[in-house]
């Protein structure tokens, strides 16, 4: 990806309102957007994101400049972009590295037939870096200890009832998430009706509070990243893993404490479906670097250890 624009045209004001300033970006005409940028969707509903027939994939976002609404598509073996409200140009300017332009998949070198295999059917994905960090670290949180079927019902339920409606002529339901400040305002009963329990939703209110300073993360490499978020009481490893891989686009930032990650990787590659943290970590020190790409393409295989128990039941906290 070459990561170089034509001359930025000149923003116009209309009637109180922004003309979308359109971009375009030089890319690999094998460059994945479903790949690239499917972290970041919160659920088939996330009334921030949405993929449509036409190719496009649009996204709402809280920028340091404000909402943006932000449309991007592959046409021709480029990428064009428009954008639109106040957190427009900001949108714009990290669209580079929101479609993988600092991540550098030729670094990654295949150890295992599986992963080899995988790598070469997928050429088109590349690592994200939104510069984003509370807006991955709070659906994050949600995700703490409970299906994602629940986080994602609550990342929907407190999107719509709190944030705004995208900027520009975003599809219908599509909203920007609430800023800081609203986080932190929200009354106990609604997180409650959100089936959020108090735990959860301490801890978004604790990170709001300090989102100035956890936004520095996402200048910071990986670790140092991670170790900013997880000053906030109850942020561990999993979390911050979760959030800075998306907000930093950090391949070698692995997750650590999931539920099912461990026993994948491990069945994958040692054919053990109870590798715990410890020895998935060793298998996958032969990609010290990018030990989180090669848990992507291990996930993208689909080669999972066969169910030997139900799922697991969704929990609700709503009618207590």
């Amino acid at each position: 990806m070459a990561g170089r624009f034509p001359p930025r045209p000149t923003r116009t004001t209309v009637r109180g309102g922004h003309l979308p300033v359109p971009r375009s970006l030089d890319t690999a005409r094998d460059l994945d957007l479903g790949l690239t940028l499917g972290p970041l969707r919160r659920g088939p509903a996330d009334p921030t994101f949405r993929a449509t027939p036409d190719g496009s994939v649009w996204r709402a976002s809280r920028t340091p400049d404000g909402p943006g609404t932000l449309r991007v598509r592959v046409v021709g073996g480029r990428a064009e972009a428009e954008a639109w409200g106040p957190g427009a140009a900001w949108l714009l300017d990290g669209l580079p590295a929101l479609l993988g332009a600092e991540d550098d998949p030729t670094a990654f070198v295949p150890r295992h037939k599986l992963i080899l295999a995988t790598h070469r059917r997928r050429p088109g994905l590349r690592l994200t870096r939104t510069g984003l960090v509370l807006e991955s670290l709070i659906p994050s949180v949600l995700e703490q200890k409970v299906t994602t079927h629940e986080a994602y019902g609550s990342w929907r339920l407190l999107v719509r009832k709190y944030g705004e409606p995208a900027p520009g002529p975003a599809p219908e339901g599509m909203y920007v998430m609430p800023d800081a400040r609203t986080w932190t305002q929200i009354p106990s009963w609604e997180w409650h009706r959100a089936n959020v329990d108090g735990k959860r939703s301490a801890t978004i209110v604790r990170a709001a509070r300090v989102a100035a300073r956890l936004e520095e993360a996402a200048l910071m490499d990986g670790p140092a990243a991670r170790a900013r978020v997880e000053l906030v009481p109850g942020i561990g490893p999993w979390t911050s893993a979760e959030t800075i891989q998306r907000s930093n686009g950090a391949p070698d930032e692995v997750t650590t404490g999931d539920l099912h990650l461990p026993g994948i990787v491990g069945w994958a590659l040692a054919g053990d479906r109870t590798t715990d943290d410890e020895a998935m970590l060793t298998l996958l020190a032969p990609y010290t670097g990018q030990r989180h790409r090669a848990a992507r393409l291990i996930l993208l295989s689909g080669h999972v250890p066969p169910r030997r128990a139900p799922r697991m039941t969704p929990g609700d906290i709503t009618s207590i």
